[in-house]
C-alpha cells in the first residue's frame, strides 16, 4: 500500500480545523442572538444616565512686573544730644576795652605807602580813645543775634574785630582780627560792631578816624 505524502496530512488537519471552528462560531452567533432577545424581553426600556461634564472655565491673568526691593540703607549715626544752657550775659566780658592798656599799639601794623587810613588797620595818633556809648543796646543785640543752634549747643565764643570808628564816632568798618573759629560767631560779632556807637576820637582837640581793636564775647553762662 502506497504511503501518503506529509503535504496531503497537514491539508487534511487544516481542513478538519476549518470544519470545526465553522461549527463554533455559529454556535456562538446563535447564543448571542438568544442572549440579546433574552435581555430586551426581561428590560424593555434601558435610560441613559446624564452625566455633566462642566468645568470651570480658566481665566487667564497678567502677571505684576517684576519688583526689586532696594537694599536696606546703612545705618546712621544718631547725632548727639545737644547741651541747652542759659543765655544769661556778663556785662563785664561781653564787651572789651578799647583803650591802650587792652589793645596795645604794637598790635596794629604801620600804615602802608599811599593808602588811606581806614583802608587797612593801622595804627593812627590819638590823645583820646574813643569810648562806646550804647553799651545796654549791644548787650540786647548779644541776645538776639547769639546763633541758635551754638546756643542750644552750649557753645562760647569769642571774637576780635579791628573797626574803623570814623570823625563821628560811627563804625565804617570792620573786619574779623580773631576768629571764634565758628563762622556764625563771626557773622554775628561784625552785625552787632555795625550797630556800635562811639564818641570819637580826639587828636590835639579835633576828631579823627581810628583803627580799634574789639573783642565780642558770646557766652551762655
Amino acid at each position: 500500500m502506497a504511503r501518503k505524502s506529509s503535504s496531503a496530512i497537514w491539508v487534511t488537519a487544516n481542513e478538519r480545523f476549518k470544519s470545526r471552528s465553522e461549527d463554533w462560531m455559529t454556535m456562538g452567533v446563535v447564543a448571542a442572538v438568544v442572549a440579546h432577545f433574552a435581555l430586551f424581553a426581561l428590560f424593555p426600556t434601558l435610560n441613559a444616565e446624564d452625566i455633566d461634564f462642566t468645568g470651570d472655565e480658566i481665566e487667564t491673568i497678567e502677571l505684576p512686573p517684576e519688583v526689586r526691593i532696594p537694599p536696606p540703607p546703612e545705618q546712621i549715626a544718631r547725632p548727639a544730644t545737644p547741651r541747652v544752657a542759659a543765655a544769661a550775659l556778663d556785662e563785664d566780658i561781653t564787651i572789651a576795652r578799647t583803650d591802650f592798656e587792652s589793645n596795645p599799639i604794637e598790635n596794629l601794623p604801620p600804615p602802608p605807602a599811599g593808602a588811606r587810613p581806614s583802608d587797612v588797620p593801622s595804627y593812627i595818633p590819638r590823645d583820646v580813645e574813643p569810648r562806646l556809648k550804647n553799651g545796654s543796646l549791644i548787650q540786647r543785640l548779644l541776645q538776639q543775634r547769639y546763633p541758635s543752634m551754638l546756643r542750644e549747643a552750649g557753645i562760647s565764643g569769642s571774637v576780635v574785630l579791628y573797626v574803623f570808628v570814623d570823625e563821628q564816632g560811627r563804625p565804617a568798618k570792620s573786619q574779623v582780627q580773631t576768629s571764634s573759629g565758628y563762622a556764625q560767631f563771626d557773622q554775628a560779632a561784625a552785625s552787632i560792631a555795625d550797630d556800635m556807637d562811639f564818641s570819637p576820637a580826639m587828636n590835639r582837640d579835633k576828631p579823627v578816624g581810628v583803627w580799634i581793636l574789639q573783642r565780642i564775647d558770646f557766652n551762655t553762662r
